[in-house]
């Protein structure tokens, strides 16, 4: 048996998207290139909707850890 691990798929699409806004991305970013500018804004929105996650469950659960034993027990060496 073999398992085969793919970090990056990458696929071709053709979308139509708004050139003026793609050129004010890419002038802003200083990044070249079409794809590295939707590349960069598709990182971005995942990052942030991962954000909005971490957000909502603030607060949702509780801790019963001790901040200062753990701080005092750590290896520093």
């Amino acid at each position: 048996m073999m398992c085969i691990f793919i970090k990056n798929i990458h696929m071709r699409t053709n979308i139509d998207i708004d050139e003026n806004l793609i050129q004010e991305a890419m002038k802003l970013t200083g990044i070249n290139t079409k794809k590295g500018v939707v590349e960069k804004a598709l990182a971005q929105m995942v990052s942030l909707k991962k954000q909005e996650r971490i957000k909502q469950i603030r607060g949702k659960y509780q801790w019963e850890g001790d901040l200062n034993e753990m701080r005092e027990s750590r290896d520093l060496g």
